[in-house]
Parts: structure tokens; sequence; C-alpha cells
């Protein structure tokens, strides 16, 4: 099934998901529920607290893009078959 498909259940955490900050990730959310997109929940947690966060995406970002055997794609991959099998969206 497409993730476009259906509406992204809410995280059930009021406080963070009404309580984004303004910038970053705080600006994407509600760009994309202006646009009745859908995105990654996770970023509510990132634009509640960002300070308190960044260095999670920073390590992400060296997981995913870093030096390693494996290439930037295959790891996309990897992580794409287990949210699918998370039942989450990538």
């Amino acid at each position: 099934m497409n993730h476009n498909d259906k509406k992204a259940e809410p995280m059930f955490l009021p406080g963070v998901e009404n309580n984004a900050q303004a910038g970053g990730r705080g600006d994407l959310i509600r760009q994309m529920r202006e646009a009745g997109r859908e995105y990654p929940l996770i970023w509510h947690m990132f634009a509640f607290k960002p300070e308190a966060t960044g260095h999670l995406g920073a390590f992400t970002q060296e997981i995913m893009r870093g030096d390693c055997p494996l290439s930037s794609g295959m790891r996309e991959l990897i992580a794409a078959f287990t949210s699918a099998g998370n039942h989450c969206l990538f």
C-alpha cells in the first residue's frame, strides 16, 4: 500500500504534536499540513525540543551518509524495509 493512501494516526502526545517550535521541522510540519501531505511523526519530537534532538539528527545523517562498506542507497533500502515491517513511514 502506498503511504499516501492512508492518513497517519496521531502520536497521542498532544502536548508534543501541538507545540512545534518555529523554524526547522516545525515549519516543515506546518507546510506539510497545509499541503495535506503526510510526514514522519518523529518530526514532532524534533520540533518540540529542537535543542535536545539536534544530535539525533546529526547521528542519523552520519549513519546514513557517512563512510561505510554499504552504499547510502543500500542503507536507505534497509531503513525502508525495516520501516515497512514496522508499518511506519520511512
